[in-house]
């Protein structure tokens, strides 16, 4: 585990402290998260918006946050070298310089850019993410597109992929993900630290975690950011409504699957 994914834990745990119920498992990564029972920050990049923090690194200054703009909201993107920026829109209507982008608008504006101008008449609630990165390792060219244009691809029965960006670089990639009800999944591991914002539905999952299954339910606002090489999914594992995630992951992975939930060594953080 990296020194950036054990200050995400810290954070997590401290935001999470208080308000989580006695029954939800507890891990030492954040999963089972709800965004409504995290407390509202201040982005000073962003003057006058509401912003829920997801995850974060105070030393790189990365971040992952849920954003709600008010009416009448402008400002930018913001931009910086090495930094790259990473937008979806989750309901409203954002103009991202010219381009006009409602629920399921999508933007990756990468390192070194000065950023857009971002602007809201009548509100809007996105996803942000603010990410360190090797310029010399990603695709420089900004990306928008409206997802509701890419079709879904099933890979697995009752599961469904709808791809908004894959770099050749560096491996990065985000996808939607759709779930139908009662549609499972076995236990599988990414060697990529993976994150996920669940937009709408109804999903029960499990995380293995030394051995043993810890089970939870999401619902819309629900939020994990999990550990390279961490079991989950399982048998519990279902949607009980169609279920739909925003999925990102920011380096190339393989995915490895298990019949069973299975002790492994806890990571060490390392010395990078």
């Amino acid at each position: 585990m990296t020194r950036r994914m054990t200050f995400i834990v810290f954070l997590i745990a401290l935001l999470g402290a208080g308000c989580a119920s006695n029954d939800k498992p507890k891990l030492p990564y954040p999963a089972f998260i709800q965004a409504d029972d995290l407390p509202d920050m201040f982005i000073a990049a962003l003057p006058g918006v509401r912003a829920k923090p997801l995850a974060g690194d105070m030393r790189t200054q990365t971040s992952s946050v849920l954003l709600t703009l008010p009416p009448d909201w402008s400002g930018t993107t913001g931009g910086a070298p090495g930094k790259s920026v990473e937008l979806f829109v989750l309901s409203g209507e954002v103009l991202l310089s010219e381009f006009k982008l409602g629920a399921g608008g999508y933007a990756y504006v990468p390192p070194g850019s000065l950023g857009f101008g971002l602007k809201s008449d009548n509100g809007a609630q996105l996803l942000y993410f603010n990410d360190e990165v090797d310029a010399a390792a990603v695709i420089r060219s900004p990306m928008i597109l409206d997802s509701g244009l890419v079709e879904w691809e099933q890979t697995s029965p009752g599961r469904y992929v709808r791809e908004l960006r894959s770099d050749p670089g560096s491996g990065a990639r985000s996808w939607l993900l759709r779930i139908d009800p009662g549609a499972g999944t076995i236990w599988t591991s990414s060697t990529s630290v993976r994150e996920g914002f669940m937009i709408a539905g109804a999903y029960q999952h499990s995380e293995c975690f030394n051995g043993i299954a810890q089970t939870w339910q999401y619902g819309p606002g629900g939020y994990f950011l999990r550990p390279p090489e961490t079991f989950n999914g399982g048998a519990e594992a279902v949607a009980t409504a169609e279920t739909t995630w925003f999925m990102r992951e920011q380096s190339a992975s393989l995915e490895v699957s298990s019949d069973v939930c299975f002790y492994t060594e806890p990571l060490e953080p390392s010395e990078d």
